[in-house]
């Protein structure tokens, strides 16, 4: 029986390099992966970008609200409305790869899980466990509850212990209030730390 995987880390831990060169594992084997991301993650567009400079392009985009069983079903069988050549005759799926696994809902996750098990393929969700503010996501949350397997992909803080938090930053400035997502970018950017160096910045302050 396939098994859902849930790889988490800090940000700057690897999950997108890790993806891809498991996608690369599979395909040096002559075997088919697909690659997905949720629609709310713009960085990239339609591609995923490691921070080593790597990148390549998902098979499907995960919008919010979409069903992600029934985006992979189609896909997996060589449906995509949006290709000049609408179905292509394609091989059997050995592994669904879906990065920043955080912003699907908690019912997308539930598709993934389903598709795991009533499908019998293999998934592998990367993404961070907690928010700037060290509350979780919702797709996160729910990763943690029903994945068959949970792997910590680890990274070092500012002053060399393991970073398990992420702050924001605009400009030079840490902040502890916003919204929830806002995507890596010109404007905003993310520094992992570990819990002493989180609370030094915070004051103490942990949560909402």
């Amino acid at each position: 029986m396939a098994k859902l995987y849930f790889r988490y880390g800090a940000m700057n831990s690897g999950k997108s390099t890790g993806l891809m060169q498991t996608a690369f594992n599979y395909e040096e084997r002559g075997q088919r992966v697909l690659l997905a991301k949720p629609g709310i993650d713009t960085k990239g567009e339609s591609s995923i970008i490691s921070r080593l400079g790597m990148s390549r392009n998902v098979d499907f985009l995960i919008p919010p609200g979409a069903n992600a069983r029934e985006l992979f079903t189609s896909h997996a069988a060589g449906d995509d409305p949006d290709a000049l050549l609408q179905h292509v005759d394609a091989p059997p799926v050995a592994c669904l790869l879906v990065d920043e696994a955080q912003f699907l809902t908690a019912s997308q996750v539930d598709d993934l899980f389903r598709i795991a098990i009533l499908d019998d393929v293999p998934v592998l969700a990367y993404g961070i466990r907690s928010d700037f503010r060290t509350n979780a996501f919702p797709g996160s949350r729910r990763l943690l509850e029903i994945a068959h397997s949970l792997e910590e992909l680890k990274t070092i803080c500012r002053c060399g212990r393991k970073a398990v938090f992420n702050t924001r930053r605009v400009g030079d400035k840490i902040i502890f209030d916003g919204d929830q997502v806002a995507i890596d970018g010109d404007e905003v950017w993310y520094e992992s730390l570990c819990g002493s160096c989180y609370l030094q910045e915070s004051g103490g302050r942990l949560g909402e």
